[in-house]
């Protein structure tokens, strides 16, 4: 029993010395293939260098754009009435006919306005033969008067009742002109070329004095007629005189004519609470006909902000952040401040210097202070 003791003792401590040498072995392997390189520490594992896509920050000058929807409608548009009362005989006119001016547009019942010309016109000659037989007895007076035929107060009653008869002559005279307007107003005339837009009254029908018949508008002379927020206005005053607007056609946008503000209304419209702007339109085409609706555009110089792609946003904690390459190839999250997000870009306004060096492509495989290398950089 002694031996096997021994024995099994033996065997023991020749086990622990083996397995004491295994491992200074395996420890001298390990030591000696990192040196060469030949394998990776476990402590270098997982930080491979990844090739990314970047964009160097450039701050540029972003011009801003406001649009709005309006109208076409005519600079100049008249209602046409008639300064008489009386029954419409005629309308020679139509919603959309051109007309030139002095044209005539619609005629009353004139009868009544010629009899009280004819009055008139007989009124007045009765007052030139009462004038005329007046005068000859006033000449015939004054000479017996100076023959000594008969006295002063004879003469001086001559002179009255003729200088009474002259002067009703000329209230005659008056008469007469005012019927003769009367009878001209009976026709009613366009003041200048244009097109009807609108009609106000039918034949047969008793129209009052300052009624519209007919509304006429200058197709020459066109504006673009806009309903603009106070906002609008106080952030940029400039857009209240001369601003250069681009107007469109919602239904065909190439057809487009270049205006300038020339009338902002001083009072908000009290419903909308928006400003009515009318932009005077320089040679614009047939195609924008009145009422049509147009959009306007105006573009202002702005100032210098940074805009990325938006593969390049990444989200540190619920707000925006990028990754930027440092000097040692390394990247970093960095916040910033987004102004707003367009279709396939983002505009920022904090946060990003000129020259940093953002990846744009494969963020959310990057990690902190990870080595990566430019796409294009043979380094």
């Amino acid at each position: 029993m002694p031996n096997n003791f021994i024995k099994n003792r033996a065997s023991l401590v020749l086990s622990t010395v083996a397995l004491g040498l295994a491992s200074a072995g395996f420890v001298g392997w390990s030591k000696a293939s990192s040196s060469d390189g030949g394998v990776v520490p476990s402590a270098d594992r997982g930080r491979e260098v990844r090739v990314v896509k970047t964009l160097t920050i450039e701050p540029k000058a972003m011009p801003t754009r406001h649009s709005a929807i309006g109208e076409i409608r005519p600079r100049r548009e008249s209602e046409f009435a008639f300064r008489l009362s009386g029954k419409l005989v005629s309308r020679l006119v139509d919603v959309g006919t051109a007309v030139r001016k002095g044209d005539v547009l619609a005629r009353l019942d004139d009868q009544e306005y010629r009899n009280r010309l004819r009055s008139a016109v007989a009124d007045q000659q009765a007052a030139e033969a009462a004038v005329v037989e007046a005068s000859a007895s006033e000449i015939r007076i004054r000479k017996l008067l100076e023959q000594g035929y008969t006295t002063r107060a004879n003469h001086d009653a001559a002179l009255k009742n003729l200088r009474s008869t002259v002067a009703k002559l000329e209230a005659m005279k008056a008469a007469s002109d005012i019927a003769k307007d009367q009878l001209a107003y009976t026709e009613l005339r366009a003041d200048f070329d244009g097109v009807v837009t609108a009609a106000g009254a039918e034949e047969g029908q008793v129209v009052n004095v300052g009624q519209m018949v007919a509304r006429i508008a200058d197709p020459a002379n066109k504006d673009g007629v806009f309903s603009i927020a106070e906002a609008m206005f106080a952030a940029h005053p400039a857009e209240r005189a001369g601003a250069r607007i681009t107007i469109s056609l919602l239904s065909n946008p190439s057809i487009a004519a270049l205006g300038f503000v020339r009338e902002v209304a001083p009072m908000a419209d009290a419903a909308t609470r928006t400003y009515q702007v009318k932009v005077a339109l320089q040679n614009a085409p047939e195609a924008m006909r009145f009422g049509a609706s147009v959009a306007g555009r105006v573009e202002r110089p702005g100032d210098s902000v940074v805009t990325i792609p938006g593969s390049a946003l990444f989200d540190l904690r619920g707000e925006p952040a990028v990754w930027v390459v440092g000097a040692d190839d390394t990247v970093a999250l960095k916040p910033i401040v987004v102004a707003h997000y367009e279709t396939d870009r983002v505009v920022v306004s904090g946060g990003l210097m000129k020259g940093d060096i953002v990846v744009t492509a494969g963020i959310n495989r990057l990690r902190d202070r990870q080595k990566v290398r430019i796409e294009g950089d043979r380094k």
